[in-house]
């Protein structure tokens, strides 16, 4: 067994990164309602994967400044799509979940993407999806924790 090479690694992993995120906008392309923009339906997935989360995580990870998040989240409450919930033990915490309407739309736009991703892997083999299923495992473990 050869030792690998870091760089070579790495630079794997900046391919993977840039397909991930090709497949990833053929994915979800035009699955979202019309009704909302895109940095709303991002904010909505990353919701939708990690809730409840805080304004500031979703700040984070979608690359926002705080007053563009709470801009954004303000419109999503409007639109009945989120709801806030205040922490328990400090009142000035407040964390996000989806709301039923939140849900439902979302349901939606990721029906949309699971039957792009079924058409994907049509043809792919028993032994290729054990195989897809403890990769995504193992990167989910080592690399994406």
């Amino acid at each position: 067994m050869s030792i690998i090479d870091n760089k070579v690694l790495f630079n794997k992993c900046i391919k993977f990164l840039t397909s991930v995120h090709r497949v990833t906008h053929e994915l979800t392309q035009n699955s979202k309602s019309d009704s909302i923009t895109p940095v709303q339906y991002k904010i909505l997935e990353y919701i939708t994967v990690s809730q409840p989360v805080t304004p500031s995580e979703i700040s984070d990870c979608q690359h926002m400044s705080m007053p563009n998040t709470s801009r954004e989240l303000k419109k999503l409450s409007e639109k009945n799509l989120i709801k806030k919930l205040s922490d328990t033990e400090d009142r000035r915490k407040q964390y996000i979940c989806l709301s039923k309407d939140g849900e439902t739309m979302m349901n939606e736009a990721f029906a949309t993407v699971e039957i792009r991703f079924l058409d994907r892997i049509q043809n792919a083999s028993k032994e290729d999806l054990k195989e897809i299923d403890r990769a995504l495992d193992i990167l989910q473990k080592k690399l994406f924790y």
